[in-house]
């Protein structure tokens, strides 16, 4: 039951984390940059906003974004995290099916319940390195934005970006943790197998029928 429960936690926690990625990747608030100090930046309305896909200026009366399209000459940071958080999004959705149907309370088939661990573990597997892809964008796009434009401040997109790649660490490590077989249950079955058997009266038996074919 205990197992249960931690196994359905992290799928909690990993489908939370997956789509707390999804949010950061459509989204352009990752930095807010300046040229000057970020109060004086607000009060004079040129805050400007960077994300994976544009480049967005915000003001009081005007919210205005330029789709960055031209791909081969975007800096290398802004590429890889486009890639890895595309991947970490493609990566989830099977990741998480799997974690749904290897559950206890999901029977497919009557399938034996070492197929569901195997399932669960891949699924696990595949919730962390969402996680790491996740981590690598989240942390080398704000560093390249700061080499880039100087200084800036964390926008809602990185934060929805951090969360979720924790969760999904959490996640994985509490499915990957929890799905591994357990050798006590074939240790005793073993042991009733073979008590079955009788094998363990075989010395006191063959002692008593050579007694009474001496006598």
């Amino acid at each position: 039951m205990a197992n249960t429960c931690l196994q359905f936690t992290g799928f909690v926690m990993s489908f939370l984390g997956w789509i707390g990625l999804i949010v950061a990747t459509a989204t352009n608030e990752w930095v807010f940059t300046c040229k000057y100090q970020m109060n004086t930046c607000r009060k004079m309305d040129e805050l400007e906003a960077k994300g994976l896909w544009a480049d967005c200026v915000i003001s009081t009366a005007l919210y205005h974004c330029i789709t960055l399209t031209q791909i081969l000459e975007l800096p290398a940071y802004i590429q890889t995290s486009r890639a890895l958080m595309v991947t970490a999004s493609i990566l989830g959705l099977p990741a998480v099916v799997m974690v749904l149907m290897s559950m206890s309370c999901i029977n497919l088939g009557g399938e034996p319940e070492s197929a569901k661990n195997k399932r669960s573990v891949l699924g696990g597997i595949l919730i962390l390195l969402t996680a790491f892809c996740g981590i690598v964008s989240t942390v080398w796009f704000p560093i390249g934005a700061h080499h880039e434009k100087g200084l800036m401040s964390f926008g809602f997109s990185l934060y929805s970006g951090w969360v979720g790649t924790a969760l999904c660490l959490l996640g994985g490590c509490i499915i990957s943790c929890c799905s591994v077989d357990s050798p006590a249950t074939y240790t005793e079955n073993n042991r009733f197998y073979y008590s079955k058997q009788g094998p363990a009266h075989t010395g006191p038996t063959s002692t008593n029928h050579a007694k009474s074919a001496h006598v």
